[in-house]
């Protein structure tokens, strides 16, 4: 892996919770390190060509504005992950050296890093054409700049879970690789659902698309907004048997038992 860095690029943007921060603006201080694969051939196509990043940092930070430097730092790594081809791992790092703190100091500052993840999602639909609505929500994934290597398990039909009255349901398995942080890429495909009118009326209702975060890596994580791995997902076969498909020997973080373990055991 080859480390292409940009160190300190210097910047008078307009970012800050001061209204003078946001009017009169300041100086930043933008570094930029991005890993690449290494080559050996002396073509600047075939790398990521930093003057063209510099260009686009500053451009990024001259016409936006945001209240908080953590805001611009994860937009930005976002923008550029997304718009220049090859990024494996970015991280991007903000100063402000005019930090309006009434005391010495060097600079305050904020620094992110991103990455490639390897993400499992479940999906199904049950009103309308459902096998549509399943390839509506696969294509919004495929054209977003942040997701990549698409995988898709063949659909299947099974029954409703939970609220019974209702039609049976198309279900499938797609796995990606994202830079997508877990409630960043949670509130993405929120949008792909909003796009196709899913509502939410009844629990386990009916609906024209779900989207259910099965894994994320390896993590385990358990807020009141997204749990990770999907909570349900060792109970369902709906799930685990398109996942078997794309991902067989995957082992459940907490059960430490593959998807074909799982999937074996609602059997039994």
């Amino acid at each position: 892996m080859m480390r292409i860095k940009i160190k300190d690029l210097e910047i008078f943007a307009n970012h800050g919770v001061l209204n003078e921060e946001n009017v009169l603006g300041q100086k930043f201080s933008v570094s930029v390190d991005m890993d690449i694969h290494t080559f050996y051939d002396d073509d600047i196509s075939k790398t990521v060509n930093y003057a063209q990043v510099c260009a686009f940092v500053g451009s990024f930070m001259e016409k936006n504005t945001f209240d908080l430097i953590e805001t611009a730092a994860a937009r930005l790594s976002a923008q550029i992950a997304g718009n220049f081809d090859g990024i494996e791992g970015i991280r991007v790092e903000i100063k402000k050296p005019w930090a309006p703190i009434k005391m010495n100091l060097s600079y305050a500052g904020v620094e992110i890093s991103r990455k490639w993840h390897t993400v499992y999602l479940s999906v199904g639909s049950n009103i309308g054409d459902k096998e549509q609505h399943l390839l509506k929500a696969i294509d919004a994934l495929a054209e977003d700049k942040l997701i990549r290597n698409i995988q898709k398990s063949g659909f299947i039909i099974t029954k409703p879970y939970g609220y019974t009255d209702q039609n049976d349901f198309l279900n499938a398995c797609v796995g990606i690789e994202t830079m997508y942080e877990p409630f960043e890429l949670l509130d993405t495909v929120h949008k792909i659902e909003a796009a196709d009118n899913r509502t939410r009326e009844i629990h386990w209702g009916p609906r024209t698309i779900d989207i259910d975060i099965i894994y994320y890596d390896d993590i385990v994580m358990n807020t009141a907004e997204l749990i990770i791995p999907h909570a349900e997902m060792h109970k369902r076969e709906f799930v685990l048997k398109p996942l078997s498909e794309l991902a067989p020997c995957l082992p459940h973080p907490i059960f430490k038992k593959t998807t074909l373990e799982l999937l074996d055991s609602l059997k039994t």
